[in-house]
């Protein structure tokens, strides 16, 4: 899609940097041996060697992905670690994609969305990533490889992971609908989105993502002008307005995406929404001036708005968030010292240091316990228990993101995964649903 904004890389302060709290958007995106033996060479890092082992010979892993996952801090600190350096090959989203499909050879990992596997997979241009060689496998969040959080089953409409997380082998261009020793990618970064909103100048109640078309909020509404996404919230609008029950909202029918699109336009002639955004920080803009106080919002958005010292809610809603999610994938050529290397770097991104990082931020992380075991009590508690800040919660540049006694919107890890109602996707008709969307834009 883009899900995630390519111009959202700010920290949490809302200056450019890191990915910020939580969701990555364009297209939005995050951040030794399952029972067998090390990696080889390379792999030593798993039995706790550093830098080293690559003193002599240098390997540079080129990492392909949005702007908003390459993060400087966590590249910086796998180099200290392993002597492994990393080259950011930053592109948009669709050019994640387009590149994986046309030019495999032109970087050794990728980092890119769930819903652009079906694009990729079937090129055979990603090599399945052999779960034996993951040190963690075994423990990465039941969400992707279950489809469950906590034991319970979670909307899987539109690419929801465990549809795509396996393949039925090595050089396998089909995914496999039970698990295999194969995965197609180790998960990076994942969250929720819902609205944003500015309780201060609502002052009552939002569940429902049928309040985005209230006209109580009229010309003061905004929706995400990025197709794939936009459409999604879209439909859980509709759904909410009790106007019509999607079977997948990420892959409509015409008809569906006429009518989804057909309440878009009424609603727009009605001077509905004060804009259709497509860039993070217009919606950060939007919502701290005033001019807007309900519209689609990464929490990222939301907390740029909070640093100015403005009220501003990331609504949870009683039909549930859109998930998306981000994994790395190695291209099928890589080989030798290189393949190693890129084993070596997703065993250390599991191993804690870059998930608590990347949770500090408010994503989620795919390997819950290591990343438990490198943060604070007092942090885990806030993040992914959804308690009282036992003390200020402050983002790794050192931001403050809560004041003690503050609770994260949403509430907890099981709270929130656990009330996924869809996922970011690409539709059969992607290409009638794009036109039809750009007639909303123009009307």
């Amino acid at each position: 899609m883009s899900s995630r904004p390519e111009d959202a890389k700010l920290n949490d302060a809302g200056s450019a940097s890191a990915p910020v709290a939580d969701s990555l958007t364009s297209g939005l995106s995050r951040r030794t041996v399952l029972k067998g033996g090390l990696l080889g060479a390379t792999g030593i890092l798993a039995a706790g060697y550093g830098p080293a082992i690559h003193a002599a010979d240098p390997i540079v892993l080129r990492y392909l992905g949005t702007a908003v996952n390459q993060d400087k801090a966590i590249g910086d600190k796998f180099t200290a670690d392993t002597g492994i350096k990393v080259q950011y090959i930053p592109v948009t989203t669709d050019d994640v994609t387009k590149r994986a499909v046309t030019a495999p050879n032109s970087f050794d990992l990728i980092d890119t969305e769930y819903f652009s596997l079906k694009k990729i997979v079937p090129t055979g241009n990603l090599k399945g990533i052999d779960a034996k060689r993951i040190k963690h496998a075994d423990k990465i969040t039941s969400l992707f490889t279950k489809g469950e959080v906590a034991g319970k089953k979670v909307g899987d409409q539109g690419t929801a992971p465990k549809k795509v997380m396996y393949l039925e082998g090595e050089r396998s261009k089909v995914f496999s609908k039970a698990p295999t020793q194969f995965m197609s990618l180790i998960p990076t970064v994942y969250n929720a989105d819902t609205l944003g909103i500015r309780p201060d100048l609502i002052k009552r109640p939002i569940s429902s993502w049928a309040e985005l078309l209230n006209p109580e909020f009229k010309g003061k509404a905004a929706i995400l002008n990025i197709p794939s996404i936009g459409i999604m919230d879209a439909a859980m609008v509709v759904e909410a307005m009790g106007l019509y029950k999607y079977p997948d909202k990420g892959n409509m029918t015409k008809k569906e995406i006429d009518l989804t699109i057909k309440t878009l336009i009424e609603a727009k002639k009605a001077g509905q929404f004060r804009s259709l955004w497509k860039d993070f920080n217009e919606s950060v803009n939007l919502m701290a001036s005033g001019e807007v106080v309900i519209q689609s919002m990464w929490s990222p958005a939301v907390t740029a708005v909070r640093t100015k010292g403005i009220s501003c809610t990331f609504q949870p809603l009683k039909e549930g968030y859109r998930a998306w999610a981000a994994g790395f994938g190695i291209p099928a050529t890589l080989s030798g010292k290189k393949l190693d290397a890129a084993y070596e770097f997703i065993n250390w991104f599991l191993d804690g240091w870059a998930g608590a990082y990347l949770n500090r931020q408010g994503y989620y992380s795919a390997v819950l316990d290591t990343a438990k075991a490198k943060m604070e009590a007092y942090e885990w508690a806030y993040w992914m228990e959804g308690k009282p800040a036992a003390q200020d919660i402050k983002s790794p540049t050192g931001q403050v993101l809560a004041k003690k006694g503050e609770v994260r919107d949403g509430g907890s890890y099981e709270a929130r995964m656990g009330g996924i109602a869809c996922w970011n996707a690409i539709m059969d008709e992607n290409t009638y649903m794009v036109q039809k969307w750009n007639e909303f834009v123009a009307a």
